[in-house]
């Protein structure tokens, strides 16, 4: 299966760039961000109820993907929280000075 591209909001605070997805259905550690110096992916593993005869069939248990581009200034760092099905990224200001992979906590 194709991970599904999920959509973003993004907005800058004065300490951090945030990012914030629906991650419905997965867990911490289902979940991995990544910074590098192109920017921030993440992404989690797919997850299922088991197979279904469904009527209507739009959505997986995960398998959920997505990079974003960080603007100039943001990247010194990388925190992550998965709470209620919602991803919060948040790459802290200063310049990118190596690649980081983590699991979000859990607020």
């Amino acid at each position: 299966m194709t991970p599904q591209n999920v959509p973003v909001n993004a907005y800058r605070t004065p300490g951090a760039f945030v990012i914030v997805a629906p991650f419905p259905a997965v867990t911490e550690s289902d979940v991995t961000v990544e910074l590098t110096g192109d920017g921030v992916r993440f992404w989690a593993e797919l997850r299922s109820a088991g197979p279904r005869e469904y009527a209507i069939h739009e959505w997986e248990y995960g398998g959920y993907e997505r990079t974003v581009e960080t603007p100039a200034g943001f990247g010194s760092g990388v925190e992550a929280s998965l709470t209620n099905g919602q991803l919060v990224v948040r790459v802290l200001s200063g310049d990118f000075t190596a690649d980081v992979r983590i699991r979000p906590t859990s607020n």
